[in-house]
């Protein structure tokens, strides 16, 4: 199959035009480029052919209507949670930080030390 000639031909019943058959192959590129795995075998060597020719294929299944609203809103809940959860395991686990970080919370924690010790007189004198 030559995807780079045009027109594209595609199956109409799965995608109902041009536009979703852009950013379908858009968001497939970006997964492609983040890692995951092609669902097809393919000659292309660039991953925007290659998504192209997976949506055109009809390897992938594209949402369309109120499936691709609830879709879309389950991945926002499960990106919420998983930053939730890394924001939690960060609070928990300290041993993680550096040790530019160790070393200025000492730092730090020697300095408030030292300042909540002196009064107000140590810091402005007697006022006279």
């Amino acid at each position: 199959m030559d995807i780079i000639s045009l027109p594209i031909e595609y199956d109409k019943k799965k995608i109902d035009g041009n536009y979703r058959l852009v950013i379908a192959a858009v968001k497939r590129a970006k997964d492609l480029s983040m890692g995951l795995l092609p669902a097809i075998t393919s000659k292309a060597k660039k991953i925007t052919t290659l998504s192209l020719e997976e949506v055109v294929s009809g390897t992938l299944n594209i949402l369309t209507g109120e499936a691709a609203v609830k879709a879309n809103e389950e991945a926002r809940k499960l990106v919420h949670k998983r930053m939730m959860d890394e924001a939690q395991q960060k609070e928990t686990m300290p041993e993680d930080l550096t040790e530019l970080e160790k070393d200025l919370k000492v730092y730090l924690s020697e300095k408030t030390e030292s300042e909540q010790k002196r009064t107000i007189e140590d810091i402005f004198g007697d006022g006279q």
